[in-house]
Protein backbone atom coordinates (compact mmCIF):
# COMPACT_ATOMS: atom_id res chain seq x y z
CA UNK A 1 0.00 0.00 0.00
CA UNK A 2 1.25 3.58 -0.38
CA UNK A 3 0.04 6.43 1.80
CA UNK A 4 -3.13 6.56 -0.22
CA UNK A 5 -4.16 3.38 -1.45
CA UNK A 6 -3.26 0.46 -3.64
CA UNK A 7 0.29 0.74 -5.08
CA UNK A 8 -0.21 1.26 -9.21
CA UNK A 9 0.52 -0.88 -11.53
CA UNK A 10 3.25 -0.44 -13.64
CA UNK A 11 2.56 0.04 -17.89
CA UNK A 12 6.14 0.76 -18.32
CA UNK A 13 8.38 -1.78 -21.02
CA UNK A 14 9.60 -3.23 -18.39
CA UNK A 15 6.37 -4.33 -16.77
CA UNK A 16 6.51 -8.62 -15.77
CA UNK A 17 10.66 -8.14 -15.66
CA UNK A 18 11.63 -9.30 -12.25
CA UNK A 19 14.39 -7.38 -10.85
CA UNK A 20 16.53 -8.45 -7.68
CA UNK A 21 19.04 -5.45 -6.26
CA UNK A 22 21.73 -6.17 -4.14
CA UNK A 23 24.42 -3.38 -3.07
CA UNK A 24 23.75 -0.13 -1.59
CA UNK A 25 24.34 3.78 -2.00
CA UNK A 26 24.41 5.09 -5.77
CA UNK A 27 25.67 2.97 -8.92
CA UNK A 28 23.94 -0.59 -8.27
CA UNK A 29 20.85 1.56 -6.71
CA UNK A 30 20.46 4.01 -9.62
CA UNK A 31 20.31 1.39 -12.42
CA UNK A 32 17.06 -0.44 -10.33
CA UNK A 33 15.55 3.53 -10.13
CA UNK A 34 15.72 3.31 -13.94
CA UNK A 35 14.69 -0.09 -14.28
CA UNK A 36 12.20 0.05 -11.89
CA UNK A 37 10.92 3.86 -13.83
CA UNK A 38 10.71 1.65 -16.64
CA UNK A 39 8.30 -0.67 -15.16
CA UNK A 40 10.52 -3.68 -13.71
CA UNK A 41 9.37 -5.38 -10.32
CA UNK A 42 12.68 -4.57 -8.57
CA UNK A 43 12.86 -6.59 -5.55
CA UNK A 44 15.83 -4.36 -3.18
CA UNK A 45 17.37 -6.63 -0.40
CA UNK A 46 18.61 -5.02 2.72
CA UNK A 47 20.25 -5.52 5.88
CA UNK A 48 18.28 -6.09 8.34
CA UNK A 49 18.08 -3.14 11.29
CA UNK A 50 20.05 -0.91 9.13
CA UNK A 51 19.12 -0.67 5.20
CA UNK A 52 20.60 0.94 2.34
CA UNK A 53 23.03 3.59 3.76
CA UNK A 54 21.08 5.95 1.36
CA UNK A 55 18.17 6.21 4.16
CA UNK A 56 20.30 8.23 6.07
CA UNK A 57 21.86 10.30 3.32
CA UNK A 58 20.90 14.37 2.33
CA UNK A 59 21.47 17.36 3.46
CA UNK A 60 17.73 17.73 5.04
CA UNK A 61 16.15 14.70 6.73
CA UNK A 62 12.26 15.87 7.87
CA UNK A 63 10.65 14.31 10.30
CA UNK A 64 13.79 11.60 10.07
CA UNK A 65 12.82 10.49 6.14
CA UNK A 66 15.94 10.71 3.80
CA UNK A 67 14.28 12.73 0.95
CA UNK A 68 17.40 11.25 -1.40
CA UNK A 69 15.90 7.82 -0.29
CA UNK A 70 12.63 8.83 -1.35
CA UNK A 71 14.25 9.40 -4.81
CA UNK A 72 16.63 6.32 -5.39
CA UNK A 73 13.96 3.94 -3.83
CA UNK A 74 10.97 4.61 -5.79
CA UNK A 75 9.13 2.04 -6.93
CA UNK A 76 11.49 -0.74 -5.49
CA UNK A 77 10.10 -3.06 -2.60
CA UNK A 78 12.53 -3.45 0.30
CA UNK A 79 12.84 -6.89 1.39
CA UNK A 80 15.13 -7.25 4.71
CA UNK A 81 17.56 -10.27 4.75
CA UNK A 82 21.31 -10.60 5.88
CA UNK A 83 23.23 -11.77 2.85
CA UNK A 84 26.46 -12.97 4.82
CA UNK A 85 24.67 -15.93 6.47
CA UNK A 86 24.38 -19.01 4.69
CA UNK A 87 20.44 -19.17 5.13
CA UNK A 88 20.04 -15.57 3.46
CA UNK A 89 22.24 -16.51 0.47
CA UNK A 90 19.92 -19.06 0.22
CA UNK A 91 16.86 -16.60 0.29
CA UNK A 92 18.73 -14.00 -2.13
CA UNK A 93 19.31 -17.52 -4.66
CA UNK A 94 15.52 -18.82 -4.48
CA UNK A 95 14.59 -15.09 -5.69
CA UNK A 96 16.96 -15.24 -8.73
CA UNK A 97 15.66 -17.92 -9.50
CA UNK A 98 12.42 -16.86 -10.56
CA UNK A 99 13.89 -13.26 -12.17
CA UNK A 100 15.13 -11.84 -14.83
CA UNK A 101 17.57 -9.61 -13.90
CA UNK A 102 20.41 -9.25 -10.59
CA UNK A 103 21.93 -5.68 -10.09
CA UNK A 104 24.80 -5.73 -7.72
CA UNK A 105 27.66 -2.58 -6.67
CA UNK A 106 29.95 -4.85 -4.02
CA UNK A 107 33.47 -5.23 -4.49
CA UNK A 108 34.14 -7.91 -7.23
CA UNK A 109 34.38 -11.05 -5.73
CA UNK A 110 31.73 -10.72 -3.08
CA UNK A 111 29.41 -12.81 -4.99
CA UNK A 112 31.59 -15.26 -5.66
CA UNK A 113 32.22 -15.80 -1.61
CA UNK A 114 28.73 -16.30 -1.01
CA UNK A 115 28.41 -19.07 -3.65
CA UNK A 116 26.29 -16.51 -6.22
CA UNK A 117 28.68 -16.08 -8.51
CA UNK A 118 27.14 -16.11 -12.20
CA UNK A 119 28.17 -20.10 -13.27
CA UNK A 120 26.03 -20.76 -10.01
CA UNK A 121 23.30 -18.41 -10.36
CA UNK A 122 23.04 -18.80 -14.56
CA UNK A 123 22.74 -22.70 -13.29
CA UNK A 124 19.48 -22.63 -12.17
CA UNK A 125 18.27 -19.61 -14.64
CA UNK A 126 20.06 -19.98 -17.63
CA UNK A 127 18.10 -16.75 -18.83
CA UNK A 128 19.04 -14.57 -15.98
CA UNK A 129 21.06 -11.15 -16.51
CA UNK A 130 23.40 -10.06 -13.84
CA UNK A 131 24.17 -6.31 -13.99
CA UNK A 132 27.68 -5.58 -11.96
CA UNK A 133 28.55 -2.20 -11.06
CA UNK A 134 32.10 -1.44 -9.55
CA UNK A 135 34.73 1.03 -9.49
CA UNK A 136 37.34 -0.30 -11.58
CA UNK A 137 35.58 -3.12 -13.48
CA UNK A 138 35.15 -7.09 -12.67
CA UNK A 139 38.64 -7.61 -14.37
CA UNK A 140 42.31 -5.83 -14.61
CA UNK A 141 44.83 -5.48 -11.59
CA UNK A 142 42.48 -2.26 -9.93
CA UNK A 143 39.63 -4.72 -9.72
CA UNK A 144 39.80 -5.61 -6.32
CA UNK A 145 40.14 -1.87 -5.40
CA UNK A 146 37.66 0.02 -3.43
CA UNK A 147 36.08 2.26 -5.71
CA UNK A 148 33.91 5.24 -5.44
CA UNK A 149 32.17 7.31 -7.76
CA UNK A 150 34.59 10.32 -6.98
CA UNK A 151 37.81 8.30 -7.51
CA UNK A 152 36.39 6.98 -10.86
CA UNK A 153 35.26 10.65 -11.86
CA UNK A 154 38.85 11.49 -11.03
CA UNK A 155 40.65 8.72 -13.57
CA UNK A 156 37.92 9.00 -16.13
CA UNK A 157 39.53 12.58 -17.20
CA UNK A 158 36.43 14.27 -15.61
CA UNK A 159 37.61 15.69 -12.31
CA UNK A 160 40.65 17.20 -14.22
CA UNK A 161 38.16 19.68 -16.45
CA UNK A 162 35.87 20.67 -14.06
CA UNK A 163 36.37 24.32 -12.70
CA UNK A 164 37.98 27.26 -13.26
CA UNK A 165 41.81 27.28 -14.45
CA UNK A 166 42.98 29.59 -11.46
CA UNK A 167 41.34 26.59 -9.04
CA UNK A 168 42.56 22.70 -7.99
CA UNK A 169 40.25 20.65 -10.11
CA UNK A 170 36.59 20.61 -8.94
CA UNK A 171 33.48 18.48 -8.83
CA UNK A 172 30.16 18.47 -10.15
CA UNK A 173 27.42 19.12 -7.44
CA UNK A 174 26.26 15.81 -7.49
CA UNK A 175 27.20 12.10 -7.78
CA UNK A 176 27.71 12.02 -11.29
CA UNK A 177 30.55 9.29 -11.94
CA UNK A 178 28.07 6.44 -9.94
CA UNK A 179 25.07 7.57 -12.14
CA UNK A 180 26.84 7.61 -15.34
CA UNK A 181 27.77 4.08 -14.44
CA UNK A 182 24.34 3.02 -13.36
CA UNK A 183 22.83 4.72 -16.74
CA UNK A 184 25.50 1.90 -18.74
CA UNK A 185 24.74 -0.48 -16.27
CA UNK A 186 21.04 -0.20 -17.35
CA UNK A 187 21.58 0.52 -20.73
CA UNK A 188 24.04 -2.58 -21.06
CA UNK A 189 20.87 -4.48 -19.29
CA UNK A 190 18.39 -3.17 -21.65
CA UNK A 191 20.51 -5.15 -24.31
CA UNK A 192 21.13 -8.37 -22.56
CA UNK A 193 17.35 -8.83 -21.77
CA UNK A 194 16.30 -8.03 -25.80
CA UNK A 195 19.40 -10.26 -26.90
CA UNK A 196 18.01 -13.06 -24.43
CA UNK A 197 14.78 -13.04 -26.82
CA UNK A 198 17.12 -14.41 -29.48
CA UNK A 199 19.66 -16.52 -27.36
CA UNK A 200 17.56 -17.61 -24.66
CA UNK A 201 20.56 -17.04 -22.24
CA UNK A 202 21.16 -14.49 -19.97
CA UNK A 203 24.92 -12.77 -19.29
CA UNK A 204 26.67 -10.47 -17.18
CA UNK A 205 26.69 -6.71 -17.92
CA UNK A 206 30.03 -5.18 -16.11
CA UNK A 207 29.60 -1.55 -15.94
CA UNK A 208 33.07 0.34 -14.69
CA UNK A 209 32.54 3.90 -13.19
CA UNK A 210 35.92 5.06 -14.63
CA UNK A 211 34.82 3.47 -17.67
CA UNK A 212 31.57 4.77 -17.64
CA UNK A 213 32.59 8.61 -16.87
CA UNK A 214 35.52 7.83 -19.68
CA UNK A 215 32.86 7.42 -22.13
CA UNK A 216 31.33 10.73 -22.08
CA UNK A 217 34.69 12.38 -22.52
CA UNK A 218 34.39 13.60 -25.98
CA UNK A 219 37.39 13.61 -28.06
CA UNK A 220 39.73 14.37 -25.09
CA UNK A 221 42.12 11.03 -25.41
CA UNK A 222 42.31 11.22 -29.56
CA UNK A 223 43.01 15.19 -29.02
CA UNK A 224 46.07 14.48 -26.55
CA UNK A 225 47.66 11.67 -28.77
CA UNK A 226 46.84 12.97 -32.47
CA UNK A 227 47.15 16.60 -31.71
CA UNK A 228 49.21 16.96 -29.10
CA UNK A 229 46.29 18.85 -27.05
CA UNK A 230 45.38 18.54 -23.18
CA UNK A 231 41.95 20.29 -22.63
CA UNK A 232 42.38 22.22 -19.18
CA UNK A 233 39.79 23.48 -17.07
CA UNK A 234 37.85 26.16 -18.69
CA UNK A 235 35.47 27.80 -16.02
CA UNK A 236 32.26 28.44 -17.74
CA UNK A 237 33.26 27.99 -20.91
CA UNK A 238 34.77 25.55 -23.60
CA UNK A 239 37.98 26.62 -25.23
CA UNK A 240 37.34 27.87 -28.84
CA UNK A 241 33.21 27.44 -28.26
CA UNK A 242 31.77 31.25 -28.48
CA UNK A 243 29.56 32.38 -27.57
CA UNK A 244 28.19 30.47 -25.51
CA UNK A 245 28.89 31.15 -21.86
CA UNK A 246 26.83 32.67 -18.86
CA UNK A 247 26.37 36.33 -19.14
CA UNK A 248 24.89 38.66 -16.25
CA UNK A 249 21.49 40.55 -16.41
CA UNK A 250 20.26 43.54 -14.93
CA UNK A 251 18.34 42.30 -12.14
CA UNK A 252 21.37 40.27 -10.66
CA UNK A 253 20.38 36.74 -12.08
CA UNK A 254 22.71 34.72 -14.85
CA UNK A 255 21.53 33.49 -18.34
CA UNK A 256 23.24 31.34 -20.66
CA UNK A 257 23.48 31.91 -23.71
CA UNK A 258 24.40 29.34 -26.60
CA UNK A 259 25.27 31.23 -30.25
CA UNK A 260 28.22 29.27 -31.36
CA UNK A 261 26.84 28.49 -34.83
CA UNK A 262 26.97 30.68 -37.26
CA UNK A 263 23.50 31.26 -38.06
CA UNK A 264 22.43 31.52 -34.83
CA UNK A 265 25.00 34.05 -34.24
CA UNK A 266 24.18 36.22 -36.98
CA UNK A 267 20.56 36.14 -35.13
CA UNK A 268 22.37 36.68 -31.72
CA UNK A 269 24.28 39.95 -33.66
CA UNK A 270 20.48 40.89 -34.78
CA UNK A 271 19.32 40.64 -31.01
CA UNK A 272 21.87 42.89 -30.10
CA UNK A 273 21.48 45.86 -32.70
CA UNK A 274 24.82 44.89 -34.15
CA UNK A 275 23.77 42.74 -37.17
CA UNK A 276 27.09 43.73 -39.06
CA UNK A 277 28.87 41.45 -36.42
CA UNK A 278 27.99 38.55 -38.69
CA UNK A 279 30.09 39.33 -41.48
CA UNK A 280 32.69 41.15 -39.78
CA UNK A 281 35.79 38.91 -40.62
CA UNK A 282 37.02 39.01 -36.56
CA UNK A 283 33.87 37.14 -36.01
CA UNK A 284 32.06 35.92 -39.11
CA UNK A 285 33.34 32.01 -38.49
CA UNK A 286 33.38 29.52 -36.08
CA UNK A 287 36.85 29.59 -35.88
CA UNK A 288 37.56 33.69 -35.93
CA UNK A 289 34.60 33.55 -32.81
CA UNK A 290 36.84 30.77 -30.93
CA UNK A 291 40.26 32.84 -31.46
CA UNK A 292 38.50 35.90 -30.02
CA UNK A 293 36.42 34.11 -27.59
CA UNK A 294 37.32 36.27 -24.39
CA UNK A 295 36.68 40.06 -26.96
CA UNK A 296 33.18 38.58 -28.10
CA UNK A 297 32.22 37.17 -24.69
CA UNK A 298 33.03 40.76 -23.31
CA UNK A 299 30.95 42.12 -25.50
CA UNK A 300 28.01 40.06 -25.33
CA UNK A 301 28.01 40.65 -21.43
CA UNK A 302 27.62 44.49 -22.14
CA UNK A 303 24.44 43.59 -23.91
CA UNK A 304 22.88 41.45 -21.52
CA UNK A 305 23.65 43.35 -18.49
CA UNK A 306 21.08 46.27 -19.94
CA UNK A 307 18.09 44.28 -19.71
CA UNK A 308 16.77 42.27 -16.69
CA UNK A 309 16.40 37.98 -16.92
CA UNK A 310 12.91 37.90 -18.00
CA UNK A 311 12.80 40.50 -20.81
CA UNK A 312 16.32 39.35 -22.26
CA UNK A 313 15.06 35.80 -22.59
CA UNK A 314 12.09 37.02 -24.43
CA UNK A 315 14.09 38.77 -26.80
CA UNK A 316 16.70 36.15 -27.58
CA UNK A 317 13.96 33.83 -28.03
CA UNK A 318 11.79 35.81 -30.24
CA UNK A 319 15.15 36.16 -32.60
CA UNK A 320 15.39 32.46 -32.22
CA UNK A 321 18.75 31.99 -29.94
CA UNK A 322 19.01 29.34 -27.46
CA UNK A 323 19.04 30.83 -23.69
CA UNK A 324 18.14 29.62 -20.69
CA UNK A 325 18.15 31.24 -16.79
CA UNK A 326 20.46 29.03 -14.57
CA UNK A 327 17.88 27.11 -12.50
CA UNK A 328 17.15 26.17 -8.59
CA UNK A 329 14.12 23.90 -7.64
CA UNK A 330 12.26 27.36 -7.36
CA UNK A 331 12.44 28.10 -11.04
CA UNK A 332 12.01 24.64 -12.00
CA UNK A 333 8.49 24.20 -9.90
CA UNK A 334 7.21 27.70 -11.30
CA UNK A 335 7.83 27.28 -14.55
CA UNK A 336 5.80 26.18 -17.66
CA UNK A 337 7.49 23.59 -19.45
CA UNK A 338 7.95 21.96 -16.73
CA UNK A 339 4.32 21.94 -15.94
CA UNK A 340 3.13 21.09 -19.23
CA UNK A 341 5.27 17.76 -19.17
CA UNK A 342 4.88 16.59 -15.84
CA UNK A 343 8.77 16.56 -15.41
CA UNK A 344 8.14 17.50 -11.60
CA UNK A 345 5.55 14.57 -10.37
CA UNK A 346 4.00 14.25 -6.54
CA UNK A 347 4.20 10.89 -4.70
CA UNK A 348 2.35 10.38 -1.77
CA UNK A 349 4.59 9.50 0.67
CA UNK A 350 3.26 8.04 4.48
CA UNK A 351 5.25 10.07 6.48
CA UNK A 352 6.26 13.21 4.42
CA UNK A 353 2.57 13.46 2.95
CA UNK A 354 3.43 14.71 -0.81
CA UNK A 355 6.64 14.94 -1.98
CA UNK A 356 7.58 15.84 -5.45
CA UNK A 357 10.20 14.98 -7.17
CA UNK A 358 11.40 14.30 -10.80
CA UNK A 359 9.43 12.07 -13.00
CA UNK A 360 11.09 8.80 -14.96
CA UNK A 361 12.72 9.19 -18.10
CA UNK A 362 12.54 9.39 -21.00
CA UNK A 363 9.15 9.47 -22.27
CA UNK A 364 7.41 6.83 -24.05
CA UNK A 365 4.50 7.22 -26.64
CA UNK A 366 2.73 4.13 -25.83
CA UNK A 367 4.01 2.30 -22.43
CA UNK A 368 5.08 5.14 -20.57
CA UNK A 369 7.98 4.61 -17.72
CA UNK A 370 6.45 6.57 -14.03
CA UNK A 371 6.83 6.91 -10.42
CA UNK A 372 4.14 4.87 -8.76
CA UNK A 373 5.23 5.17 -5.47
CA UNK A 374 8.64 6.85 -3.29
CA UNK A 375 11.54 4.67 -1.31
CA UNK A 376 9.40 2.23 0.90
CA UNK A 377 9.93 1.47 4.90
CA UNK A 378 13.15 -0.48 5.71
CA UNK A 379 11.71 -4.37 4.95
CA UNK A 380 7.68 -3.35 4.33
CA UNK A 381 7.77 -6.02 1.59
CA UNK A 382 9.30 -8.84 3.12
CA UNK A 383 6.56 -10.97 4.03
CA UNK A 384 4.88 -10.19 0.60
CA UNK A 385 8.09 -11.09 -1.87
CA UNK A 386 8.98 -14.09 0.11
CA UNK A 387 5.43 -15.25 0.41
CA UNK A 388 4.57 -14.49 -2.79
CA UNK A 389 7.77 -15.09 -5.08
CA UNK A 390 10.23 -17.26 -2.93
CA UNK A 391 7.86 -19.77 -2.10
CA UNK A 392 8.10 -19.33 2.20
CA UNK A 393 5.47 -20.53 4.41
CA UNK A 394 4.37 -18.46 7.70
CA UNK A 395 6.83 -20.94 9.73
CA UNK A 396 9.87 -20.50 7.82
CA UNK A 397 9.80 -16.52 8.24
CA UNK A 398 9.40 -17.05 11.76
CA UNK A 399 12.51 -19.22 11.99
CA UNK A 400 14.17 -16.92 9.65
CA UNK A 401 12.99 -13.90 11.99
CA UNK A 402 13.94 -15.51 14.84
CA UNK A 403 17.39 -16.23 13.51
CA UNK A 404 17.98 -12.83 12.69
CA UNK A 405 18.02 -13.44 8.78
CA UNK A 406 15.23 -11.43 8.11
Amino acid sequence: MTADGPRPTATGPLAGVRVVEMGQLIAGPFCGQILGDLGAEVIKLEQPGTGDPMREWGQSRPRGESLWWAVVGRNKKSVTVNLRTPDGQDVARRLIASSDVVTENFRPGTLERWGMDYETLSSANPGLVLARVSGFGQTGPYSSRAGYGSIGEAMGGLRYVVGDPSTPPSRVGISIGDTLAALFAAIGTLGAVYERTRSGRGQVVDSAIYEAVLGVMESIVPEWVVANYQRERSGATLPGIAPSNVYPTRDGAWILVAANQDTVFARLADAMGQPELATDDRFRTHTARGERQQELDAMVADFTVRYDAHALESLLQDHAVPVGKIYRPADMLSDKQFAARDSIVETAHPVLGTVPMQNAFPRLSRTDSSVRWPGPALGEHTREVLTKVAGYDADDLARLAADGVI
